[in-house]
């Protein structure tokens, strides 16, 4: 492979439609403004470059980044990609990721607002990412001990699991089918409100009005804490340590818990309220 080091990249398409390159310790940034650095590209290793410019890695197959830094200015950085690697790089600028196939996160601090979007065939492992709307329609997502802090995450996706990871967001997994979040902290308002098949494992999960209009869902052996409003006209299966504050119009299934503050069942609830509702005895 070719390798280039120590270069300033500022124009359009300096490297535009690049085979078998390594670039290191790179800047693209400049007063030229440009943009596209790397697009079309196939085979490219970046590491440790300095990203300042717009759109660098559209249309890339193959693609390695280690370390390195891409700044608030380098917005939509990766976009219809396929086979991309990504390891302890800072992530910055807005749509970080769009469309890409097969992506692997490692030790990634991302600021990003919409992150994620329509990808598939997404391994997340460790590291941090704020995001105001992150992975929304994607599918294959495969997220372990990561930390994210946002509004709206996850929501349409399909085919996710999450492992010892940390959540705090709102309206988190609206829409979302067979995903299973096991070990962690889900933190929220009105979380996995309208899902399909939405399954948590020893989870201990936290806000206001969770997991309404759900269908197929499962709470294992979970803690609650300021659960309110609970699991209106769902069709749910839950096994709960501790308290619920309360629980609304459950539209059919099982719920168990140490202590129920209140059962709420309304006269003008659209849907029959069929769940059992139980307090563990002893």
């Amino acid at each position: 492979m070719k390798i280039i080091e120590n270069e300033r990249f500022g124009c359009e398409r300096d490297l535009y439609a690049s085979r078998d390159l390594i670039v290191k310790n790179c800047r693209f940034a400049g007063p030229e403004d440009g943009e596209s650095a790397l697009k079309e590209s196939r085979n490219i290793v970046a590491e440790n470059c300095f990203m300042d410019l717009r759109y660098p890695f559209w249309h890339v197959e193959g693609l390695r980044i280690f370390g390195g830094e891409m700044t608030a200015n380098c917005r939509a950085a990766l976009w219809y990609d396929r086979g991309v690697e990504i390891d302890g790089c800072t992530m910055n600028g807005i749509k970080a990721l769009r469309e890409c196939e097969d992506v692997s996160l490692r030790g990634v601090f991302a600021n990003s607002p919409e992150f994620g979007w329509k990808c598939r065939g997404f391994s997340i492992r460790g590291g941090e990412i704020f995001s105001e709307y992150a992975f929304l329609m994607s599918e294959g997502i495969r997220a372990e001990q990561l930390r994210f802090s946002g509004k709206y995450s996850f929501q349409y996706t399909k085919n996710v699991t999450v492992d010892r990871s940390e959540l705090h967001t709102k309206d988190a997994f609206w829409h979302a089918r067979n995903v299973t979040v096991t070990d962690s902290i889900v933190d929220g308002e009105y979380l996995g409100w309208y899902s399909e098949g939405l399954t948590l494992v020893r989870c201990h999960i936290k806000g206001t009005q969770p997991f309404c209009y759900c269908k197929d869902l499962t709470l294992i052996d979970c803690t609650m804490e300021n659960c309110d409003l609970a699991f209106e006209y769902s069709d749910v299966q839950a096994e709960i340590k501790g308290e619920i504050l309360s629980v609304k119009n459950p539209r059919s299934g099982r719920i168990v818990a140490d202590k129920i503050g209140e059962v709420i069942l309304t006269d003008d609830s659209v849907y029959p309220a069929r769940a059992a509702v139980l307090e563990r005895k002893g």
